[in-house]
C-alpha cells in the first residue's frame, strides 16, 4: 500500500487491512478549496493532522461541509505532504492497546511558508486576499509567537523587519503580518486568527506579535495607516482564545511495525533541522478537546464535534487554565523533568513510579485544584482523574519525557508560574506552603546540569533559552556543597521564564535548598523525591 492518490484508488485492499477511507469526492473537495478557501493552518505538525484534520473529515464524511484545509509549514510539506499528496495516516491508540487506522484526505493543499518560494508565497497571498478566507489557525508552538529573546530584547530578524516592512519579511509572525496586510489592501474582508497553541489566553499573545509590528510598520511609513484600526478593530480581525488537548507522540516503532506487517510501505520518518520527528503517518490517543472562542466575524467552518466546542471568551480561559495550568501540562512537565533525570524513556512507565506518580497526584489535587475555576463544560476533578487514571498511564501511547522536555523554559511561567501567581493573590492561601511545584522547578535547574542520577550524561531536549541558562550550572558537580545563590539567581529571577521572580514571590529559597540536596551526590534525585512527596 502506498500512501498517494494513486494508491488510494485500490480501495480493497485498504479495507481489507482495516482502514477507515475517507467517504468524499478528494477532487472534487480540492477543486472547492482551492477555488475559495475557508480555513488555512500554519504549522502542520502531528497534533494538526491528528485532531484538527481528522474533525475535518469527519465533517466532510457527513456531508457537512464541502471544502478542506490547506496546510502552511517548513520541512515537512517538502519532505512528507507533497510526497504524498497530502494524504496522512492517523493511527488512533485506544486504552485497550487496538488501532483504529484512518486515511486522512481533508488536507487539499500544502505550501511552505517562505517568501523566497514565489510559487508557494503568491500562493498565499491569493488565498488571504480571497474574501471566502474566513480562519487562520495556528500549532506553531509557543516559541513560534515569541519577537524577543529571553531577555526581552527584540530578535534580529524582528528588527530587521520592523525595518525593511512587509515586502520583505523573513520572521515567522512579519511573514503571518505581511499576508494580512495584503488581505487589507485587497478589500479589508473580516477574518479570524486562531491560535490553538497550547499557552495561556494564546489568541492575546498572537495579537500581541502581529499588532507590534503593525505599529512599527505604521510608525515608519511603511504601511498604509488605517492597517493598525483593520488590526485592532475585533469585528475585522478577531483574535479568538482557545484551548486543546490531545496526546500526540513522535512516531511509533510499535505502530510502524504493525502498519508493515499489513503491508502499508510509507513508514519513515523525517527529522527536521528543529530536532522535529515527522512521518507519513500520526500516532494518538483517542480522547480530545479543542474549546474554541466563537468570534469569527465572516463566518467560519461547522467543525461541531464531540471533541470541539464552540462557546465564550470566559469559558475557553476557564479550560484553559484547568488543562494548561493545573490539570495535566504541569503534570507532564513534571514527568519530563524527573524521567529525564531518572532514565526513563516513556511517560507511561514512569506512571508505575511510586515517587513520580505520588509527585504529579499531589500537584495536580493538592497544590493545582485549590486554584481551578470549574469551567461548567468540564469538571476538572473529573478530567484530571481521567489524566491520572487513563491517559498518563496507557502503556499503548509511546510518548517520552525527552519529548515533553523540549522548550521548557518556554513553558515554565505557564505551567507553574500562573499557580504561583493565583496563590499570591489569594487571601486564604500561602505560596510559602507550595512543595512540589518548587520542587520541579528545582528539578528543571538539576535538569540543567546535562547530568542525570547515576551522574552520567543526557542529551539537553532543544530549547531557545538553553544557551543563556545552562552556563550558570554547568561549573556544579554533584556533591558540591554549595552555597548556590549566586549561580541559581539570574535564572530563578528571570520572570520571563517563570512567569515571577521566585525570590519575590517568596519561594526561591526553597528552589536553592531543594537544588542543593538534588546534587548532594548520586542518587540525591530519588532520595530528595522519596524524602518530600509523601
Amino acid at each position: 500500500m502506498k500512501l498517494n492518490l494513486k494508491g488510494l484508488k485500490d480501495e480493497k485492499v485498504w479495507e481489507d487491512a482495516e482502514f477507515k477511507l475517507p467517504k468524499f469526492n478528494i477532487e472534487e473537495i480540492k477543486a472547492n478549496t482551492m477555488a475559495n478557501p475557508t480555513w488555512i493552518h500554519f504549522g502542520a505538525g502531528n497534533i494538526f493532522r491528528a485532531l484538527m484534520a481528522n474533525a475535518q473529515q469527519n465533517i466532510l464524511n457527513e456531508g457537512k461541509g464541502c471544502k478542506g484545509i490547506i496546510a502552511v509549514g517548513g520541512e515537512s510539506i517538502e519532505k512528507i505532504y507533497h510526497p504524498h499528496d497530502n494524504l496522512t495516516v492517523l493511527v488512533t491508540i485506544k486504552v485497550d492497546g487496538s488501532m483504529e487506522k484512518t486515511v486522512i484526505a481533508s488536507i487539499t493543499e500544502s505550501l511552505v511558508f517562505d517568501v523566497q518560494r514565489d510559487e508557494s508565497w503568491s500562493r498565499l497571498k491569493e488565498i488571504f486576499s480571497n474574501p471566502s478566507l474566513q480562519m487562520v489557525s495556528f500549532t506553531i508552538t509557543e516559541k513560534g509567537y515569541s519577537i524577543k529573546d529571553g531577555r526581552g530584547e527584540y530578535l534580529p530578524a524582528v528588527i530587521e523587519d520592523f525595518n525593511n516592512g512587509p515586502q520583505s519579511s523573513v520572521s515567522y509572525i512579519g511573514k503571518l503580518t505581511s499576508l494580512l496586510y495584503e488581505r487589507y489592501m485587497n478589500g479589508k474582508t473580516p477574518l479570524a486568527l486562531v491560535s490553538m497553541d497550547n499557552m495561556s489566553h494564546n489568541g492575546t499573545k498572537l495579537f500581541y506579535a502581529v499588532n507590534t509590528f503593525v505599529q512599527k510598520w505604521v510608525e515608519s511609513g511603511l504601511v498604509h495607516y488605517g492597517f493598525k484600526y483593520y488590526i485592532r478593530d475585533s469585528k475585522s480581525v478577531s483574535f479568538p482564545w482557545s484551548m486543546i488537548d490531545k496526546i500526540t507522540p513522535r512516531p511509533d516503532p510499535s505502530v510502524r511495525k504493525m502498519l508493515k506487517d499489513i503491508g502499508f510501505e510509507d513508514l519513515e520518518d523525517v527529522i527536521t533541522s528543529r530536532s522535529s520527528y515527522a512521518a507519513p503517518f500520526v500516532n494518538a490517543e483517542e480522547p480530545e478537546y479543542l474549546i474554541i472562542e466563537d468570534n469569527f466575524p465572516n463566518g467560519r467552518p461547522t467543525l461541531e464535534s464531540d471533541g470541539i466546542i464552540f462557546t465564550d471568551r470566559e469559558t475557553v480561559d476557564k479550560m484553559e487554565k484547568m488543562k494548561v495550568c493545573t490539570c495535566l501540562n504541569p503534570l507532564h512537565t513534571a514527568l519530563a523533568i524527573y524521567g529525564c533525570l531518572l532514565g526513563y524513556e516513556l511517560i507511561s512507565k514512569e506512571m508505575q513510579d511510586p515517587e513520580l506518580r505520588t509527585l504529579v497526584e499531589k500537584i495536580g489535587y493538592v497544590e493545582g485544584l485549590p486554584v481551578v475555576v470549574n469551567p461548567e463544560i468540564i469538571d476538572p476533578k473529573k478530567f484530571i482523574d481521567e489524566v491520572l487514571q487513563v491517559r498518563l498511564p496507557n502503556l499503548f501511547i509511546p510518548d517520552t519525557p525527552q519529548r515533553i522536555a523540549s522548550d521548557t523554559s518556554q513553558k515554565l511561567g505557564i505551567r507553574f508560574g500562573e499557580t504561583i501567581k493565583a496563590y499570591m493573590a489569594r487571601e486564604d492561601l500561602d505560596v510559602t506552603d507550595l512543595k512540589l511545584i518548587p520542587l520541579v522547578l528545582a528539578g528543571w535547574c538539576r535538569y540543567l546540569m546535562g547530568i542525570d542520577d547515576n551522574g552520567d550524561k543526557i542529551e539537553l531536549s532543544p530549547d531557545p533559552l538553553l544557551g543563556e541558562v545552562v552556563h550558570y550550572v554547568t561549573t556544579i558537580a554533584l556533591g558540591d556543597k554549595g552555597p548556590f545563590h549566586d549561580k541559581l539567581k539570574p535564572i530563578l529571577s528571570n520572570a520571563t521564564i517563570f512567569g515571577v521572580n521566585l525570590y519575590d514571590a517568596g519561594i526561591g529559597e526553597k528552589v536553592e535548598g531543594y537544588f542543593a540536596e538534588l546534587v548532594s551526590k548520586k542518587g540525591a534525585v530519588r532520595e530528595t523525591l522519596k524524602k518530600y512527596v509523601y
